[in-house]
This record gives C-alpha cells, structure tokens and sequence, in this order.
C-alpha cells in the first residue's frame, strides 16, 4: 500500500544524523528520497559495528527507503546534474550552513529560479538570524549549549551528555513536520519557500518547554528547572530497577492503601498535589527506600494489581526483545541484498487508509546513480562520460 507521501520527490543533500533521520521518515511515509552522496559517501557509513566496508549499523538505519546517488557537486557537470533533478523535485534538503550552498551554486535564489515550486529546507545548527549563525554545531555541542549536561548535573551527577544523539534526532523531526506543513501550505499556494530549521532554536524549544521555570516571568520569579524531573530515577529494587509513576491523588490513595500505610494520605507532605510537589526530592527518597524492599516481580505484581503506571528498566537487547514490540510488528526482517537479513523498525505510526509499505534497504554508494541520472534524460554514453570524468559512482 502506497504511504501518505507518495508522488512527493525529496532530494536529500544531508549526512551523518540530523538529516538522514528526518528524510528517512520521509522515505518511511512513501516520499522517493534520493540521497545525494559524495564519491567519500556519508559519514555514517564508517562506525561500525558493519559486515562490508561502508554500511555501518547507523548508516543502514538511517537510510532505509531512499535511492542512492553519488554526484560531485564541486564540478559543473555535478551540479548541472543536480539542477536536472531539482527541476523535478518537491523538496531539496540540505545540513551545512547555507553559505556553502551559496559557494556551490546552489543558494535558494539559483534553484528556486528553476522551480518556484520546491520546498528548500536547511537544518543546521544556528538560525541565521542571530550572532551563533557561523558556527559549527554537532549533537554533543548543542546539548550542552542548550542545558542538558547542566539538568543532569542538577540530578546529582556529573555533567553529561543525554546518551543518543537528543539533539540531531530531535532536529529532524522538526524537519520532518516542517516540510508536511510545507507541502500542505504549498497545495493551497502553489508556491514553494525557503525554510530554516536550526538545531539550537529547536533543542531549547524542548528543553525549556519543561524548565524555564521562574524564568516564565519577567523578572524571573524563581530559578529554571522542573524539580520532579530532576528528582525522577529509576528505584532500586532487591534484584535489579523499576520505573514507577505514583503521581495524581487517585494514584497515591491506591499506592499506599497497597502498602499498608494508608495514614500517609494526611499526612501535609502527601496530601495534595501541590504539596508532593513542594516536598517531591522528600517523597522520592521516601520511595528509594522502600522499593528496595521487595524484588522487581513482585513490585511489578502488586503495582499492576493496583493500576499504578509502572515499567522495566530495560537494556536495549531487552528492548529489542521485548513481547509488546515483537506483537505489534515493530520490528521487521529485512533481506538486504549485500548485507544479508537485517532487524529493521517499521514507521511506529499506524494508517487506517495509507499504511506505509516496507521501504527499500539503505542503498550502496552510487547503487542508483544510473538509474536516477536516466531519469532526468541522461543517455548511458552520457553516464558512462560522467563516471570517467569522477562526477558520478556507479557500486
């Protein structure tokens, strides 16, 4: 069954995370996404863990559904390539800072000259409205410039980094939804637009939506930071962790009624929402200890007899062997043709109309680069010329 986006061309100029994350979902939904790649390849293609040079477990993820194509687009005869391509595109996306699109040729003035009609979207890291506008940024960058490492340290730890790339996956689902709002506005005007999707704007729009705190006022009235996220753990138990929720009032007479300790209700700290939220690093060290009392299973059973939201603290092979996931068909097999059967996710969205299919496997460098070149009119003399002059790749 087609997906939501088919019909809609996407030509994705972007490496490493960030973009490839975002036009992969595109891909996912039914978008022909044809990656434009360097005769280098994308980064991604290195880290391993990887069964043949170039298709890391990362690269192959992030790059499921999409046609490959290799252009050098520092030579003329690449970018003349790529412009026979954005003739026919919907959507051109791109992650270095626009002053390099400028340097090849490609600014949004040049193409949209050629296609009033496309959708030129930049994610990098800084708007380039404001001082920050030149500088390199990268995940681990960003999250610091945006709070994180300093909201972890507020737990009592030590500065850190959130362990996934927060900042790059986070960035490319805003670029994800910008360019569906895009196309919708485009089918009502006919036109296209230049849009700007930076990563620092888009991580502390989400990281102050939880802790700007006193700092809503101006003046401030208080500090930033939501105190029952910086108290929030996993509990210890007697044999491992639990992730439990006791939080409305309905939740907590339930709770403690199960512990025999049904008294706690009048008590001040306990009584009120407010109030557990006055007193929360009090309840929460009330909590640390008393889950350490009895064993995981047997927190879990009581807590489920109860409705009290609780969950596993899962290590990704248990996650990746989870019943819930395996049931829903998360997880699908899929038989790429040189790196044999692949554990591949599936778009966690569900469509009663346009489900999106399977997409294709991640592609080769240059595995399309003929294919995609044929259809913007090249001959195969015309390719073979390209290839020799270091334009294009074939695999």
């Amino acid at each position: 069954m087609p997906g939501p986006l088919e019909g809609v061309k996407v030509l994705d100029l972007t490496t490493v995370v960030m973009g490839p994350f975002a036009t992969q979902i595109l891909a996912e939904l039914g978008a022909d996404v044809i990656k434009i790649e360097s005769h280098e390849g994308d980064n991604m293609r290195h880290p391993g863990p990887m069964k043949n040079p170039g298709m890391g477990y990362m690269f192959l993820g992030l790059n499921r559904g999409k046609r490959g194509i290799v252009l050098d687009l520092k030579k003329p005869e690449g970018r003349e390539a790529l412009l026979r391509l954005v003739v026919r595109a919907d959507v051109l996306i791109y992650n270095v800072r626009p002053q390099a699109m400028a340097r090849l040729g490609l600014s949004y003035e040049e193409v949209s000259a050629l296609n009033p009609r496309l959708l030129y979207v930049g994610a990098y890291g800084y708007s380039q409205k404001g001082p920050y506008a030149a500088k390199a940024a990268y995940d681990d960058l960003i999250q610091g410039i945006s709070g994180v490492p300093w909201l972890v340290a507020q737990t009592g730890a030590s500065p850190n980094y959130a362990p996934v790339n927060l900042a790059d996956r986070l960035t490319g689902l805003h670029a994800v939804y910008t360019v569906t709002a895009a196309l919708f506005q485009r089918s009502r005007t006919g036109r296209g637009q230049s849009i700007e999707v930076p990563m620092f704007e888009s991580v502390t729009h989400f990281v102050l939506g939880d802790h700007i705190a006193g700092f809503t006022w101006d003046p401030a009235e208080g500090e930033g930071g939501y105190q029952r996220l910086l108290a929030r753990k996993p509990y210890p138990t007697s044999d491992g962790y639990l992730c439990v929720l006791v939080y409305n009032d309905k939740q907590w007479k339930s709770f403690l009624g199960a512990i025999g300790r049904p008294e706690l209700m009048q008590d001040p700290r306990y009584a009120t929402q407010a109030s557990r939220a006055a007193n929360i690093r009090d309840i929460y060290a009330f909590l640390t200890g008393l889950f350490k009392t009895r064993t995981t299973a047997q927190w879990l059973a009581l807590l489920e007899s109860v409705d009290i939201p609780v969950a596993r603290m899962n290590s990704v092979e248990e996650v990746v062997n989870d019943p819930h996931l395996s049931q829903s068909g998360f997880f699908v097999t899929e038989d790429h043709p040189s790196e044999g059967p692949l554990r591949a996710m599936r778009t966690p969205t569900n469509w009663s109309e346009s489900q999106p299919g399977t997409p294709r496997p991640a592609p080769r460098l240059g595995e399309h680069s003929a294919e995609v070149l044929r259809e913007v009119g090249y001959s195969d003399s015309e390719i073979a010329e390209l290839v020799g002059k270091g334009v294009t790749k074939l695999p």
